[in-house]
């Protein structure tokens, strides 16, 4: 009986809704299956690499930093998938507003913390990890408040 009230109540909430808002929910709906759709992909590809790297190949070390990063890239690409379908679904459940920027913070930090987990640091990368470090907002107030103005 509860899923009839469910039903009942999605149904009341869609009458209430302007013609653009259900617009935006039948989108945020499509574009929730088409991310389902990849992250089970994503979970299959990587099922696939993790158990042919790990299972069936003697030679694979997970000491190797390239597999290392390879592997949680990967981990970390679904991880953002799940938490970005995640505030979709939440989409529809509000009237308010599309954009939680809570969410889009979190989906942003999260594809941050991605990028310096799979950053290869090698001696010869200085430039890149100066660029990394100057990208971020906080060193960036440093670095231009250090230089004075002009």
């Amino acid at each position: 009986m509860a899923l009839r009230e469910e039903i009942k109540a999605g149904e009341a909430r869609w009458r209430r809704l302007t013609v653009y808002m259900k617009f935006e929910h039948a989108i945020v709906l499509v574009l929730t299956l088409l991310i389902s759709v990849i992250i089970v992909s994503a979970i299959w590809k990587l099922a696939i690499k993790i158990l042919s790297s790990l299972v069936l190949s003697e030679t694979f070390d997970l000491t190797d930093i390239a597999a290392f990063q390879s592997i949680f890239g990967m981990i970390f690409t679904v991880i953002i998938a799940l938490e970005f379908k995640r505030t979709l679904l939440l989409v529809t459940e509000r009237t308010e507003s599309v954009v939680q920027v809570r969410a889009v913070i979190l989906i942003a930090l999260l594809a941050i913390v991605r990028k310096l987990i799979i950053l290869d640091i090698s001696p010869g990368d200085a430039p890149q990890l100066f660029g990394a470090r100057g990208s971020d907002p906080v060193t960036r107030r440093g670095l231009l408040a250090r230089q004075g103005p002009g």
